[in-house]
């Protein structure tokens, strides 16, 4: 039972983000209308495995920003975290 009760508190999010290692991904905010959360849209490309033509996927992910310092256009950098709600699971860490 030693050390049982050692975390008084809980860190803020971005804290834990910062210090963790989780996959990073750049992207740009495509939406700032809910508070302390962003929508960032992550691209990348893939290649078709009949035609070989490269074609773009976009993901939409659901970060934390607790400052509400992030707008639509800025291309931002997101890390994974702990899951925050329902559908946030990922961090703002800074601009890319």
């Amino acid at each position: 039972m030693f050390g049982m009760f050692k975390d008084k508190g809980a860190e803020a999010p971005e804290k834990k983000a910062m210090q963790a290692s989780g996959r990073k991904l750049t992207g740009v905010v495509v939406s700032d209308k809910m508070k302390k959360t962003v929508v960032v849209a992550v691209s990348h490309a893939r290649k078709h495995g009949k035609y070989q033509k490269y074609f773009t996927l976009t993901t939409r992910f659901k970060a934390h920003d607790e400052e509400n310092t992030y707008h639509v256009g800025d291309k931002v950098v997101i890390r994974e975290t702990r899951p925050l709600s329902r559908d946030k699971r990922w961090v703002v860490v800074g601009k890319a």
